[in-house]
């Protein structure tokens, strides 16, 4: 009896040491996959798409900016994404506005230009940095489209 229980373990043993030696079987047929990626990239400029002193390219913004600057200020960090209430709160939040929406755009300057314009010309600049804001989230900066072909073999 214990010679056929043994029996029985070393054929177990070898059908285990068999499964484990075979590779693995494959279940499905392998698939090409290409994919085509078409980006199209609209290049916006270095500078400031408008200067100082052209207040009157957007009357909108020249108006407010005349009659009300505290409420453009505020307009202005709201469409950049920071709080309305910033530039009344923060003393030099102009400044680092200014800074941000130089770097976000890419354009042009430094610092020292910044904090000199801010000082001889705020309003300008408040004005200038709401036309700016308006004119680049209005633009597309990148539109990528993906084809995907699957074919079987």
């Amino acid at each position: 009896m214990q010679s056929k229980i043994k029996q029985k373990q070393s054929r177990t043993q070898r059908k285990t040491r068999v499964l484990m030696a075979s590779p693995n079987v494959i279940m499905a047929q392998p698939q090409t996959v290409t994919v085509r990626q078409h980006v199209t990239t609209v290049q916006m400029s270095t500078d400031w798409s408008s200067g100082t002193c052209d207040c009157c390219e957007d009357m909108a913004i020249c108006c407010c900016g005349l009659w009300c600057l505290p409420c453009l200020e505020c307009h202005t960090a709201s469409e950049f994404g920071e709080s309305c209430c910033l530039p009344l709160i923060v003393p030099g939040a102009s400044l680092a506005m200014r800074t941000g929406v130089r770097e976000r755009y890419r354009i042009q300057g430094s610092i020292t230009n910044d904090c000199c314009m801010l000082s001889w010309c705020y309003p300008l600049v408040i004005c200038q940095m709401a036309r700016e804001i308006k004119r680049r989230k209005g633009a597309t900066a990148v539109s990528t489209h993906n084809y995907t072909q699957v074919a079987q073999y």
